[in-house]
């Protein structure tokens, strides 16, 4: 019999935030997939906030956000991770990302509009990596 899968990733809204949280499984492949080493070395993936934040946790086991543009040390912010928290799911944006198509960093509108649009996790992952990079580019 084949192992059945209890733990999955969990999304929704919970009070004013979307939260995107990752399995422990997950997580792990986030980390490597976002590059966060580069970026954050040590830190890891727990998840997303509101879609333009990760939740991380740190070396020293405490949890932090950061922009998924720039991920970077200047940006962390301690967070209070929700305990056991109860989703309040959204089927018409469940499994998407919302993505400024110019990030925000780069002088991209933060308002709904034009630069706005939804996109898979996959996809996330790669802008994210391509602007982060594109960030250290232009910052060294």
């Amino acid at each position: 019999m084949g192992r059945v899968i209890t733990d999955i990733m969990k999304e929704g809204w919970i009070g004013e935030d979307y939260l995107i949280l990752f399995t422990p499984e997950e997580a792990v492949l986030a980390t490597q997939r976002y590059a966060i080493e580069t970026g954050l070395p040590g830190y890891s993936i727990i998840g997303l906030r509101g879609w333009d934040d990760f939740i991380l946790r740190g070396p020293d086991g405490q949890v932090y956000t950061a922009p998924t543009v720039p991920h970077v040390a200047e940006y962390l912010a301690p967070y209070d991770l929700p305990v056991d928290p109860v989703f309040q799911t959204d089927r018409r944006v469940s499994g998407k990302i919302k993505w400024h198509v110019q990030p925000i960093v780069f002088g991209g509108d933060p308002n709904q509009g034009p630069n706005l649009t939804w996109v898979s996790h996959e996809q996330h992952a790669e802008l994210v990596v391509w602007w982060n990079n594109k960030y250290r580019e232009i910052s060294s």
